[in-house]
Parts: C-alpha cells; sequence; structure tokens
C-alpha cells in the first residue's frame, strides 16, 4: 500500500483573526504523506503541529490551498459532510483520552458505532474485537477510574480504530504517559501501522516517541524545516 498518496497538502496557508490583526500559522504548505505511513510531526510549541493535524482531520479548514485526504478535497465538503467523512474515515486520539466516566470502557469504545446504522449484535463484535486489539480482553466492564493511564489510553485507541477507519490522527498520545507505558502504547501505534495499513500522523515533542515513526517533519513557524533544507540541499547540489 506504500507510494499511494493518502495525504496531499497543495499551498496551504491557514491565517487565524484576533481582532483586527491576522495571525499566519501555516505559511504555502506542501506535503504528501503516502498511504500506510507512520508519520511524526515535530516543532516548538507554536509551530502549527497540532493546526496541521486538524487540518488533516478536517477539523478546522484552510485559509488557502488544497487539503485531499484519500482523494477528498476537504474543503469542498460542507459542515455536514465534512462531519460525516471524519465520523467515517478518522480515528483520533488524544493526550488526555477523553473518556466519559460514567461510561464502562466497551461503552466508551462503542459510542462511535452508536451514529452507525450497524445493528447491535454487530456493534458488540466490532468492540471486542478493538479491545482485543489493544490488549484489554477482560476490561469491558471497568470504568475509567479503575484503569491505570495506559489502560486509558488503549481504551481511547480502540475508540479510534472500533469504525475501522483509514486515518489515525494522534496529538501528543504519550504526553501523560510514563516511559515504560509510553513504549506499549507507542508499540500499539506501530502493530496498526504494521499489520493492518493504517495511515497514522502523529504530533509529539518526544524524540524517543518520533523515532518510532517511518518519517519524521519537523515545524518551525508555520514552515516544514526538513523540506526547506532539503530543497536547498537540491539546488546547491545543481548548482555544483
Amino acid at each position: 500500500m506504500q507510494g499511494i498518496p493518502s495525504i496531499q497538502l497543495r499551498g496551504v496557508d491557514k491565517d487565524y483573526r484576533r481582532d483586527e490583526f491576522t495571525i499566519p500559522v501555516l505559511v504555502g504548505l506542501d506535503l504528501t504523506v503516502p498511504e500506510g505511513e507512520f508519520l511524526a510531526l515535530m516543532g516548538p510549541s507554536g509551530s502549527g503541529k497540532t493546526t496541521l493535524l486538524n487540518l488533516i482531520a478536517g477539523l478546522d479548514r484552510a485559509t488557502s490551498g488544497e487539503v485531499l485526504v484519500h482523494g477528498q478535497d476537504l474543503g469542498l465538503l460542507s459542515e455536514s459532510e465534512i462531519t460525516r467523512w471524519r465520523a467515517d474515515n478518522v480515528g483520533f486520539i488524544f493526550q488526555t483520552y477523553n473518556l466519559i466516566p460514567v461510561l464502562t470502557a466497551f461503552e466508551n469504545v462503542e459510542l462511535p458505532l452508536l451514529l452507525t446504522k450497524l445493528s447491535k449484535r454487530t456493534r458488540r463484535q466490532n468492540v471486542a474485537t478493538a479491545l482485543k486489539i489493544v490488549g484489554l480482553e477482560g476490561r469491558e466492564h471497568h470504568y475509567p477510574r479503575q484503569l491505570s493511564g495506559g489502560q486509558e489510553q488503549r481504551v481511547a485507541i480502540a475508540r479510534a480504530i472500533v469504525t475501522d477507519p483509514y486515518l489515525l490522527v494522534a496529538d501528543e498520545p504519550t504526553g501523560d504517559l510514563d516511559r515504560g507505558t509510553a513504549t506499549e502504547i507507542l508499540e500499539l501505534l506501530e502493530q496498526l501501522n504494521r499489520e493492518f495499513q493504517k495511515t497514522i500522523v502523529m504530533v509529539t515533542h518526544d524524540p524517543l516517541a518520533a523515532e518510532r515513526a517511518s518519517r519524521i517533519l519537523h515545524l518551525d513557524k508555520g514552515r516544514l524545516v526538513d523540506d526547506i533544507l532539503q530543497g536547498a540541499r537540491v539546488s546547491a547540489a545543481s548548482a555544483s
């Protein structure tokens, strides 16, 4: 599956308005992510990492340029269409898990399926499969307060994959975990990428986490620094 464009950004700018000021966050950004790649985005705070992640996931819209995911131009979708598109195609993994405390692990994972037309039996089968993949068999009826931080993140990952999306976006997925637990979560993400061919885009500040990805890109002041440096090296080589 490698080599097929899964994500393409072409000349993307993203600005925010604050009073009478325009604040540029992403500037002329071009990016291609092959299907099945595990991409890590790094950079200092304010560099535009999370904004880029949100554009790819359809949570925000570019000010200009094109954002295409699996051939779909997200800029052409209405608000209701992009909400449906996200539900069908994107799994979200956050630093803070975002589990509902009054629901069991099973019920938290089932939530995205309640928006589908699947039968109750099929929903239960899908939830059981997702929990098995993340190694939480036997924890279905535990509430978040009864789980460790690593187990809570595994529930969140199960919820992200239960609809079988082709894209997973992860924003600092190990930020609240100790090193040992973080390693387990990163190994799980690697498994999802390797065995289930999920395209993964992960934002992280942690170099050890980023090393788990198949490619690392660095952003600085809204630009992909690695791409700029690579272009400069190619130009210099051509000149010589």
